[in-house]
């Protein structure tokens, strides 16, 4: 996927619309969002600490993706082999190649396949919890903190609905991650259970368009729910934390992505290495800018200070993208501290009045050794 505005984008008119306004939901905290632009489209305690439950191993995943081999072998632990809850029954000892746990990770939520990655990764639990830390961090995921790779309650083990969407869309952008989370059945073969990995993400098979990503649940987090669809360009993510049941918390994803569908689409604004104009100044794009906007409207791009883009539609809905233009100068100066390099009329570079003027001494003194030679010559012959 081409590479996106960042979630640092604002969106002035989150829940502007009557029917955002009149959406119930059962879970706690909630939040819908553009997967490329990262406009925010609806949100509910969104930056509410809450307990993530297996939703964490969406980051435990992409990290083995983008920091570990496939093919790796992996051998599991007997702390990787006693994980408590959920598990894909590896066996003490038992070697898996890394892509295969990362599908039994997120197909089949394996609590002991997320302990062996964490593991394989960075030799210790505690280790690979620093690195998710520092992962979610790099994302913009500030209100998160993990303890662990698989998601079981700790206290302070809690992120946000909010700090999920970012860290989704992150994820989503990998073309392995995206392949591993839409896939509904695997065959699995290990040393102790022979039978397939079932994804237990429901959404995959009642929803038109879903493509990923994890459910999740423990007692005190209650159902936990991130779910992702594409239809004709367009991709959301919603998240949805705290459910009463498993039940109510995929119609509380299928409202918001209903919403979503039926009221925007998601346009290209301007590509990378675009060059705009405004207030005579020049600008270039430093990457992709997507928006997500109403569905009969039409889009204005307008400077917002130094380096931001403001998209404004027919209808009133204001994006604000910050970092996305570098302003073009023309200097004739490369480097402040020294002189433009120059090209005399004869061919010789020089930099500087000193430099020319040493030059020139340097040339009257061959000249004037060359003509003693030639009068001490002469004298001879005489």
């Amino acid at each position: 996927m081409p590479v996106n505005c960042s979630f640092a984008a604002s969106e002035r008119s989150v829940g502007a619309t009557e029917e955002a306004n009149h959406l119930t939901l059962n879970s706690e905290s909630a939040i819908l969002v553009d997967s490329r632009s990262g406009d925010v489209l609806y949100e509910k305690n969104a930056d509410r600490a809450m307990a993530p439950a297996s939703i964490t191993k969406i980051v435990t995943g992409i990290i083995a993706l983008e920091y570990g081999r496939l093919n790796d072998n992996v051998v599991v632990s007997r702390n990787a082999r006693e994980a408590e809850g959920t598990r894909i029954f590896l066996a003490e000892g038992e070697q898996k190649r890394l892509e295969d746990l990362v599908y039994g990770l997120l197909l089949n939520s394996g609590n002991d396949a997320a302990v062996a990655i964490a593991e394989h990764i960075d030799g210790s639990v505690a280790a690979f919890s620093q690195r998710m830390n520092e992962f979610a961090a790099s994302v913009g995921a500030h209100h998160t903190h993990f303890t662990n790779p698989s998601g079981l309650y700790e206290e302070d083990h809690i992120t946000t609905a909010s700090d999920m969407a970012k860290i989704t869309a992150h994820a989503m952008k990998n073309e392995k991650f995206r392949q591993i989370v839409r896939t509904r059945v695997k065959p699995w073969e290990g040393k102790e259970w022979k039978s397939k990995l079932i994804n237990h993400n429901k959404m995959l098979v009642s929803y038109q368009g879903a493509n990923g990503v994890k459910n999740g649940y423990t007692t005190q987090s209650g159902f936990t729910l991130v779910a992702s669809a594409e239809r004709e360009g367009t991709e959301f993510i919603a998240v949805l934390m705290k459910a009463d049941d498993d039940r109510q918390i995929y119609k509380d994803a299928i409202k918001l992505l209903d919403y979503g569908f039926k009221n925007y689409k998601t346009v290209p604004v301007l590509q990378a290495g675009a060059k705009i104009s405004e207030g005579g100044e020049r600008y270039r794009i430093r990457q992709n800018v997507y928006a997500s906007i109403p569905k009969e409207d039409h889009f204005r791009v307008h400077v917002n200070g130094a380096d931001g883009l403001i998209v404004e539609t027919d209808s009133g809905v204001v994006r604000e993208y910050p970092s996305v233009l570098m302003r073009e100068q023309h200097l004739q100066i490369a480097d402040p501290d020294r002189k433009m390099e120059k090209i005399s009329s004869s061919g010789d570079k020089y930099q500087s009045l000193p430099e020319f003027l040493m030059l020139c001494f340097w040339r009257l003194m061959i000249f004037f050794m060359c003509w003693m030679v030639i009068l001490l010559i002469k004298k001879k012959q005489v």
